[in-house]
């Protein structure tokens, strides 16, 4: 589908170098407490923190990760191991070899902690050594939002990356003493042919990098970032020398995505666009090679950091107000700061002139080329925890012509859409077909059926023409006061599923402490767990646990003796067709 943008972020202003800013803090900054640390001290990679990749992004439709990358990403590369160069220390080993694999004649290993580990803010410190990357290698260490939005939106953080090109004008260095980092957002101004993405750099014709006096190849430095609401600032730390990457902070005021949580990435890709080398015979770093990681940590800056474990959202409760003005809810999204509007298929529908039906904004849309088909949706910046609407309804307010079929939908974060109709001319979820505005009643329930993820909600509202069912002559739609009910008042049901979810679960759960620092959580069921839990009444980790056959299982790390930990499981009953919640339980790590 073409999703094009029609509503434009109200604070869309370009990233920019400033070298007078409000805060000085990136500049003379105060490192407080440590927040997080991953010491890579272990017998093999910690599965609660870390994901391995496995393909060469063909999987994903995006065959060489859109980089054009030569390799394909095996767990198998990927290790901890004893540092050859520097006994006594234990590190992430991220080795390339020359390797068949498929089409590929290169292996590489890759990791993320998207879904375990997320960071807003802070001094992130990475202690790291490369290897001589010639031409070919590309390791990287950095960081992508964990926003739903598809890139560049979600907004991306290199705070490392060795083995590019370099400018020209740069006085000829070995590939091996340069490195620089880089921020990439979405950015009107950067939509031109060719950039079609609209991906805007900051490391565009600005200096972003560094030349140490020595090569880097086999030798620990230290990359940091130090990041709060207002700047970034990317350096390198060279045997006690911090040489900064940019002239200047970043600023990130104006950048939502700047200002809300990243996950971490972790990479040494063989080729790519990044690179001089296009083609593996162009590839001439000496293979095998291993990039070394000692430690990641997450510092306190300047009073500014947080770091958590697992998705990492907070429950949504009451009345959350998709798009509305005038009505009280407890929480809601705005468009522009929160929340973006799409129309998917700009070439039958625009935005039209009816008047809202509260409030001073509504979704107003012209449908001008019969015949075709049209849809759209609300998608949101960061993902919502929706799991406690599931006895609930969206309400919405909706004008349209009496003899015009369409569909509401929701999208969750692993892509799983789900509808509910209203045919042409027939009344449904109580909306009389009159062409006048009036109120539909959706049950949760039923709109999300088996397959969406209540917890991880990506679009909260979506609308699309029915298949077989196109119009046939122009007419113009609205929608207004889109709201998420939890609460259980009249309910206006064509079927009624809601009434049937089973609130006590029927599936064997337990919680067990599996070391000093580990809580285990298990189950049995046949389809999908999640476990929602707290540490010492903080904010609630919601995981989907690996499950293999009927037993899931997910072990939450960073945990110490006398940690209050209370949890609760939610699974799907694939035999009822319900979610099933288990009753709250509470253990003390001993």
């Amino acid at each position: 589908m073409n999703r094009q943008h029609i509503v434009r972020a109200i604070a869309g202003a370009a990233l920019a170098l400033t070298g007078v800013v409000a805060s000085a803090s990136v500049t003379s900054p105060v490192i407080g407490k440590l927040l997080w640390s991953e010491e890579f001290n272990g017998a093999s990679l910690d599965g609660t923190l870390w994901s391995p990749f496995d393909g060469n992004g063909c999987q994903i439709g995006l065959c060489g990760y859109g980089n054009q990358e030569l390799e394909y990403y095996s767990p198998n590369n990927l290790s901890i191991v004893d540092v050859p160069f520097e006994p006594g220390t234990r590190a992430l080993a991220i080795t390339a070899r020359r390797e068949v694999i498929g089409s590929n004649q290169f292996t590489s290993g890759k990791l993320d902690s998207a879904g375990k580990v997320q960071v807003k803010y802070g001094m992130i410190e990475i202690r790291a050594a490369t290897p001589s990357v010639g031409v070919g290698l590309w390791p990287a260490l950095w960081m992508l939002g964990t926003s739903p939005q598809a890139w560049p939106r979600k907004g991306e953080i290199d705070i490392m990356e060795q083995g590019g090109r370099q400018p020209a004008g740069l006085p000829a260095v070995s590939p091996d003493q340069f490195v620089g980092s880089n921020v990439i957002t979405y950015n009107d101004a950067a939509c031109v042919p060719g950039n079609e993405s609209c991906a805007a750099s900051t490391a565009w014709q600005t200096k972003n990098w560094v030349t140490p006096t020595r090569s880097l190849a086999n030798r620990f430095v230290l990359y940091r970032l130090y990041w709060t609401d207002t700047q970034i600032r990317f350096t390198m730390v060279d045997n006690g020398r911090e040489l900064d990457m940019y002239k200047a902070p970043i600023s990130t005021v104006g950048s939502p995505a700047l200002q809300a949580p990243f996950y971490l990435l972790m990479n040494m890709a063989v080729g790519g666009t990044f690179t001089p080398a296009a083609t593996p015979a162009q590839i001439t770093a000496p293979l095998p090679a291993t990039m070394y990681v000692d430690y990641v940590r997450v510092y306190e800056l300047d009073g500014k950091g947080e770091v958590k474990l697992g998705v990492g959202i907070t429950p949504e409760v009451g009345k959350f107000g998709v798009f509305t003005d005038t009505t009280p809810v407890d929480d809601g999204q705005a468009l522009g700061t929160s929340a973006d509007f799409f129309i998917w298929n700009t070439g039958s529908m625009g935005g039209g002139d009816i008047p809202p039906f509260e409030g001073p904004n509504v979704l107003a849309l012209n449908y001008f080329a019969p015949g075709q088909w049209f849809g759209g949706a609300i998608q949101s910046r960061q993902a919502h925890d929706m799991s406690g609407f599931r006895g609930g309804n969206i309400k919405l307010k909706i004008k349209a012509p009496a003899n015009v079929s369409f569909k509401i939908g929701i999208l969750d974060n692993y892509t799983n859409h789900s509808w509910v109709t209203f045919p042409g001319n027939t009344t449904a979820y109580g909306l009389v077909r009159n062409g006048e505005w009036g109120t539909a009643t959706i049950p949760v329930a039923e709109i999300a059926g088996p397959l969406v993820a209540l917890q991880s909600m990506n679009s909260l509202f979506e609308f699309l023409s029915v298949d077989g069912s196109n119009p046939t002559a122009p007419f113009q739609m609205a929608f207004d006061d889109i709201i998420w009910d939890s609460g259980t008042g009249n309910q206006v049901m064509v079927r009624a599923p809601a009434a049937s979810v089973v609130k006590t679960a029927a599936v064997s759960t337990s919680a067990a402490q599996a070391s000093a620092t580990t809580l285990d959580f298990a189950a049995t069921a046949a389809g999908w767990v999640d476990v929602h839990y707290t540490v010492n009444g903080g904010d609630t980790q919601t995981v989907r646990m690996h499950q293999n056959g009927s037993a899931s299982r997910y072990i939450a790390g960073g945990l110490k003796k006398g940690d209050v930990v209370e949890y609760r499981f939610t699974s799907w009953d694939t035999a009822r067709g319900v979610a099933v919640d288990s009753a709250t339980k509470t253990v003390v790590l001993k």
